[in-house]
């Protein structure tokens, strides 16, 4: 668990970002103040990991905590005054969060948090390749809006990339999480799943026919892209009879 403390003079600021916290599985809520100096000898005691932090208070600016703090947590600055971020990166902020905070924008800001905070940690963000001989049993956990899903690699069928978000297809249902395509590639086993386009992995035992560079599973139709193409039919080529 990561170990957070929100600071802002506004009230109603800080009981979103509580909210936002409690969605999110791996943060823990260690305090929420609207006093940066109660704050301050809170993050001396060494028990934070993340700071959520306001940059105009009137007894005590988020510039000023993140200077006389020096780097005893990582620190994630929340303000309507974009004029800060510059300032806030030359002192080793991990992101920027401008007000009003979207719930998918702050998801995307405490995952490069844990990325720092945590890089052993192995989620489906940072997911170690799982056992190739266990295919039947093997699964990874997704991250969704509100929860941790179990999936099954035996059911996936495809996964398509979205920008910074993918989905997921499997024989039940569809799932979005907000993940990058590379990071879920080197977390499936290349035995049974395999990248053939920029925009999608395929499962390998759910293709169901091969028409020139097209893929069909089920219904759906997907391309094989010219840098995938060599690597694809090769492996192809070794399963033909």
């Amino acid at each position: 668990m990561i170990r957070c403390l929100v600071v802002d003079d506004e009230p109603l600021a800080l009981h979103i970002l509580e909210d936002y916290i409690s969605k999110m599985p791996f943060l823990q809520l260690v305090k929420a103040t609207t006093n940066p100096i109660e704050a301050l000898t809170i993050v001396q005691g060494g028990n934070i990991d993340l700071v959520f932090l306001d940059v105009q208070m009137p007894e005590l600016t988020g510039i000023q905590f993140l200077k006389i703090s020096n780097g005893k947590a990582k620190v994630i600055l929340t303000t309507a005054y974009p004029q800060y971020a510059l300032e806030g990166y030359e002192l080793d902020v991990v992101d920027y969060l401008l007000k009003p905070i979207a719930l998918d924008r702050f998801f995307k800001s405490v995952q490069k948090a844990q990325s720092i905070i945590q890089p052993v940690i192995k989620t489906v963000q940072q997911a170690e390749p799982v056992q190739q001989d266990d295919f039947s049993t093997d699964f990874i956990f997704v991250k969704t809006e509100h929860k941790i899903q179990k999936v099954y690699l035996h059911d996936i069928l495809f996964i398509e990339g979205l920008k910074d978000y993918i989905s997921i297809f499997t024989t039940a249902e569809r799932i979005i999480t907000l993940q990058g395509m590379k990071k879920m590639e080197d977390a499936l086993p290349e035995k049974h799943f395999i990248r053939v386009h920029k925009s999608y992995i395929v499962a390998l035992n759910k293709i169901d026919s091969i028409e020139r560079s097209r893929i069909q599973i089920g219904d759906k139709i997907i391309p094989v892209g010219d840098t995938y193409r060599d690597d694809f039919f090769r492996i192809i080529e070794d399963k033909n009879i």
